[in-house]
């Protein structure tokens, strides 16, 4: 297989000339809010994300942004050493790998969105040095020592870290129209390309090559080079198939790690990089990302495959899929990589804007207000490695995993590997990213819903602002403004998830007719200044069913899991690095009850909401915003196993313990919980 890659590579290299033309168009200095759409021959998309900082956080969004400001992301780099002042990727002798442009990556969007000179001063000096050390040949990236051994030196020399850095310039120009950033793409892709023969994708790059394809076309729609494509073509040629790879799934339980993936070849063998967690996540949006160049249907719908075969054999009701640090069954006790969460919630958003499908953002909003805020603390001053669907001890103990350590659901700064404590960063940023884009026939949709601010411009380049005001998802309702320069024609496309059956939708207080779930419903009309628009989206409680006939209690786009106790303890015992205050261990051990089964029609749910003020940190279990009351009974005979809820009891089951009132909080407030529940014999 690699020597069939090398010889597609060396013909496609045969025929190219070396030396790319100068970009045939610069953008300007000035940055602009209006969206980029594919070029020719690149295949047209069905929205367009728009630049970064088009769209602010407004309300309890805004807020989630400044708690995070105010926690790890902002100070990272202050205790740090792998993201400090030394790191390779600010000319020092630290770490010269992925940690720097993975800290970058939501450091940087972070700031600008946040318009905070603090963090836009700490994600700059990051910029400025790499913008000027780029190297003769092209090269961008810390340098290795003179001296430096054969690994040292291919660490260096890895592609891998590179394409983080250059997803960063990309974000950096579009909020601040900087044109080194086109002039130093175009020498490094030349460089990329001059090398790709020699230095053939490898481990990592391999498995993430839609990463570096995304920033490729991204300039090629800014410069019209045509040149990229040879690249964009070797790319596809050197990458790991992961069209193929679900199209015949053969890791359809429970990866064993000792036997299965690491036997003879270590951790870095093809097979181990293919069944990781946060490289699926990425993997998400290869096969849609590169149908912009192939043009193959196949291409585009391969991400349906992927998300089936990954729910039916790794589901969880978080959204996501079971790796800990490899592919790890239905089981709620398994645990999802944060690094995984991420990287899914991106992959999405890209997808989403190249298929324009409903369901994606559907998927991407249950990941995003679930599994997303789960895995921090409400402060965002320290995090898990993997997180539990159903989560009863956070405690240093070896655990059920396939192959992560003892601290991996422990609540700190760096626990297990350090990846996530440089790549976390990313999520909430370029999510509010995403809330809207431009239509194909330029005019805008909102693809999720939050508090938010979108300026842009709309068909006949005419400037427009929306604000958007809403308690989403935590409320029903949704109100936009809208306001464009002057009277305008153009068409607003908004989401009706496929929950909300009973969705209504008014414009200026008349009653708009045809609204469909599942759908994006168009409203195409003369817009003035003022019009008002509200979209109502009755939240029912729904229960879905998931492992051994268990039932996850569900409304709107956010999960339930039961209430526990929560006891924080700080501890230092064992862990890797001393901690620095407030950037501490945390264990958290329960002080109520976990094993209960539900009784509970999954038909006809009836059950209690109650709606509280949204807090200072909705995402905690002392600030839900939301409980639900529902009637239940103990399990005796539910019992840890290793530290971690034991394997769920096939449903329906029996208890002749009393019946109890119990209360369910949003998925991401709760950090310890049972999410999906035995259920009770009617």
């Amino acid at each position: 297989m690699k020597i069939r890659h090398l010889i597609i590579t060396m013909v496609l290299l045969s025929v190219v000339i070396v030396n790319f033309p100068r970009p045939q168009t610069v953008a300007s200095q000035a940055p602009g809010r209006q969206a980029i759409k594919n070029r020719s021959p690149l295949s047209a998309n069905a929205f367009a994300l728009l630049p970064l900082t088009s769209i602010k956080p407004k309300g309890w969004l805004k807020q989630q942004l400044e708690i995070q400001a105010n926690g790890l992301t902002g100070h990272l780099d202050e205790f740090w050493p792998d993201v400090g002042p030394n790191s390779g990727w600010l000319g020092g002798a630290g770490e010269p790998w992925e940690r720097g442009p993975y800290y970058l990556d939501g450091l940087l969007p972070l700031a600008y969105l946040l318009d905070d000179p603090k963090l836009i001063a700490k994600a700059r000096k990051w910029v400025d040095w790499t913008l000027d050390h780029q190297q003769l040949n092209g090269a961008i990236g810390p340098v290795a020592p003179a001296n430096a051994g054969e690994k040292v030196r291919a660490g260096y020399d890895d592609w891998w870290p590179k394409f983080v850095m250059l997803k960063v310039l990309t974000q950096y120009h579009e909020a601040t129209g900087d044109p080194r950033v086109i002039s130093v793409m175009t020498r490094y892709f030349k460089h990329r390309l001059e090398e790709a023969a020699k230095r053939p994708l490898r481990d990592w790059g391999r498995q993430r090559w839609a990463d570096e394809l995304l920033s490729l076309l991204w300039l090629y729609n800014r410069t019209g080079d045509e040149k990229l494509f040879d690249l964009a073509r070797v790319l596809g040629a050197q990458g790991r198939d992961w069209k193929a790879h679900f199209a015949d799934f053969k890791f359809t339980e429970k990866v064993d790690a000792k036997k299965t993936v690491y036997t003879g070849q270590g951790g870095l063998s093809d097979l181990a990089l293919g069944v990781h967690g946060v490289n699926n996540g990425m993997a998400i949006k290869t096969s849609v990302v590169w149908s912009q160049v192939s043009k193959d249907e196949t291409d585009r719908r391969a991400i349906y495959q992927m998300l089936d075969v990954l729910d039916k054999y790794h589901g969880q009701p978080n959204g996501m899929f079971s790796a800990d640090e490899h592919y790890a069954g239905l089981d709620p006790s398994q645990g999802v990589e944060l690094c995984a969460v991420v990287e899914s919630m991106f992959s999405l958003e890209q997808a989403l804007a190249i298929l324009g499908d409903p369901l994606l953002a559907d998927r991407l909003e249950k990941i995003s207000y679930n599994a997303q805020p789960a895995t921090f603390s409400g402060d965002m001053w320290s995090h898990q490695y993997d997180q539990q669907p159903n989560q009863v001890l956070c405690s240093y103990e070896k655990r059920d995993w396939t192959s992560n350590g003892n601290e991996s659901n422990l609540f700190g700064m760096d626990v297990n590997f350090g990846c996530c404590t440089a790549n976390m960063h990313q999520g909430w940023p370029k999510f509010v990213s995403s809330l809207w884009m431009a239509t194909a026939d330029d005019g805008l949709v909102a693809v999720s819903y939050a508090p938010n601010e979108v300026n842009t411009t709309v068909k006949g380049n005419i400037p427009v602002s929306i604000v958007e005001e809403t308690e989403y998802p935590f409320r029903d309702e949704i109100r936009f403004t809208v306001n464009p320069q002057r009277t305008s024609q153009f068409t607003l496309k908004l989401r009706i998830p496929a929950w909300a059956g009973n969705a209504r939708l008014t414009v200026n207080g008349k009653a708009v007719s045809g609204v469909k779930a599942g759908t994006f419903h168009a409203i195409d009309r003369q817009w003035q200044k003022g019009d008002r628009v509200i979209l109502k989206l009755p939240m029912e409680v729904r229960a879905s069913r998931r492992q051994n006939n268990s039932v996850v209690v569900e409304r709107g786009p956010l999960v339930y899991s039961l209430k526990i106790g929560e006891d924080w303890r700080r501890t230092q015992a064992k862990m890797k690095n001393p901690a620095i205050a407030p950037a501490v261990d945390w264990e958290i051990h329960p002080t109520s009850a976990w094993n209960y089964a539900l009784a509970l029609d999954p038909q006809k749910p009836a059950v209690e909401v109650i709606e509280k003020g949204i807090g200072k940190m909705p995402f905690s279990a002392e600030g839900a915003p939301i409980e639900i009351k529902v009637k239940g009974r103990r399990l005796p005979q539910w019992t840890l196993v290793n530290g971690s809820a034991g394997p769920l009891p096939v449903s329906p089951v029996t208890s002749k313990e009393p019946e109890e009132t119990l209360t369910l909080i949003p998925y991401g407030s709760a950090k310890l919980r049972i999410t999906a529940f035995p259920l009770l014999v009617k």
